[in-house]
């Protein structure tokens, strides 16, 4: 199902006809963020496409600010913040209508030295877990839905304003509403389209709970398509919000109301293209997709930093909200971390915990090691759950800070038979880094509470 929106040969002709005058190369860093460089379009064709480019390897060892910070063997003051090379992906390269003249496209990371590829890239941990599952034999397919908050303030306004006593595009909840949705159409619409003729699949916009708050959905894909496109697109629609003097937030938990999800749909397919889950068992899953089920239960508390990375990222967690807290899984039960979705070959598990500011990479990631440990130990899989997952005194919890995600993550002994030392590790400073920040910072909630009353 992967596509080529733009081959090479079509972008020297429109380089050369004067329609594209910027290629923009981008890399996915440990925030899901994309970053990189621009480049005059016959420089790009003339030097990039066969030499790649070079990045600062602190892209992979900074914080949210982009500030240098200690702990990262791959990059320090002691090794000298060199370089990376940065391999254009020419399957990737696109047209981004929303840029007139620039095409895009993302970069696989080496060393200069040859000495092979970045492994805490976030886009080489998925592809080698993709590697560990074509060894069963099996591909991945995997789709993200994305929640936001809509504001009508720029973000150079809401930067001003400290984030405070911004206006939501909606005064009210717009759940599936078509009039609530239409007051924002002209921008959902410019999203849909222009991400469509950067080569995507959008399906649907609808209408979410909190005030302001909307989704876009998009076609699955396969496992390393569907994060390209995750990212492209989120990137994408914070440029169109600010294009049009709106501002977007894919926080978790922007506000005291609902969360931003990203609920992500899984699946596997056999050599065949058949799917690998369906079969006559529990639920019409196979052996296959009841070893699945179990090894994405088995790991998903030891997991939950790779699905939930930031702090803000566990205040999505709250009684009574549809953010799931139990690990079971149910068919068509969204009180359930695994809802299993579908009927025949679309049949699928739709992973409810990730939030809107998950890394796509990492959690598709977390979903296929998961998978791979559940085949390859044989795991059985639990009871379906078919009441309310919340109530089962049973079932295990969703971590309920970023501390304790770290503290289970460095704990793993399937982590690190999954993903490597190296990874492990580095993905542990990622967090302690921010638990770090935040326990130094002087929160709003403190001074309300303690500025005059205490």
């Amino acid at each position: 199902m992967s596509r080529t929106p733009l081959s090479l040969e079509q972008l020297r002709v429109a380089v050369a006809e004067g329609e594209i005058d910027t290629v923009v190369l981008g890399l996915t860093d440990m925030q899901g963020r994309l970053q990189g460089k621009r480049f005059h379009a016959p420089f790009f064709l003339d030097n990039v496409v066969a030499d790649g480019s070079e990045g600062c390897n602190y892209l992979l060892a900074v914080d949210v600010d982009m500030n240098t910070v200690d702990g990262y063997a791959m990059s320090s003051w002691e090794r000298g913040y060199g370089d990376f090379a940065m391999r254009p992906d020419l399957d990737t390269l696109r047209r981004m209508p929303w840029q007139p003249g620039s095409a895009l496209l993302l970069a696989d990371l080496e060393w200069l030295d040859g000495s092979g590829p970045v492994v805490a890239s976030p886009r080489q941990i998925l592809r080698r877990q993709l590697d560990r599952l074509a060894a069963h034999g099996l591909t991945a397919y995997a789709g993200t839905e994305l929640e936001f908050v809509l504001y009508r303030d720029s973000y150079e306004e809401a930067w001003s304003r400290g984030y405070r006593d911004l206006t939501p595009a909606n005064q009210y909840n717009v759940d599936y509403s078509l009039l609530g949705t239409a007051r924002v159409e002209p921008l959902l619409r410019r999203i849909r389209t222009e991400m469509a003729a950067a080569g995507l699949t959008p399906e649907s916009a609808k209408g979410e709970c909190n005030l302001g708050q909307h989704e876009i959905a998009f076609r699955y894909d396969e496992a390393v398509a569907c994060a390209d496109h995750h990212v492209i697109y989120k990137n994408g629609a914070k440029e169109i919000a600010a294009q049009e003097g709106m501002a977007i937030t894919f926080m978790a938990k922007p506000n005291a109301r609902e969360g931003n999800s990203c609920h992500i749909h899984f699946s596997l397919r056999d050599a065949s293209g058949s799917s690998a889950m369906l079969g006559d068992g529990p639920a019409h899953l196979s052996v296959t997709g009841q070893r699945v089920l179990a090894g994405l239960l088995a790991t998903m508390r030891e997991f939950s930093l790779l699905f939930a990375p930031n702090i803000n990222s566990y205040k999505r967690y709250q009684p009574g909200s549809f953010a799931p807290t139990a690990l079971r899984w149910g068919t068509d039960n969204r009180t359930c971390a695994l809802r299993l979705v579908g009927h025949g070959q679309g049949m699928r598990v739709e992973n409810r915990v990730p939030g809107a500011d998950v890394n796509p990479y990492l959690a598709i990631a977390a979903l296929v090691a998961g998978a791979v440990y559940g085949i390859e130990h044989e795991l059985e899989l639990a009871e379906e759950c078919t009441g309310n997952a919340y109530d089962d005194p049973a079932a295990e919890r969703v971590p309920a800070t970023l501390r304790d995600a770290l503290d289970l993550w460095q704990r793993s002994t399937v982590a690190p038979e999954a993903f490597g030392d190296e990874v492990v590790a580095h993905y542990a400073n990622h967090a302690k880094v921010e638990l770090s920040a935040f326990d130094a910072a002087v929160t709003d909630w403190e001074l309300i509470r303690g500025f005059e009353r205490l």
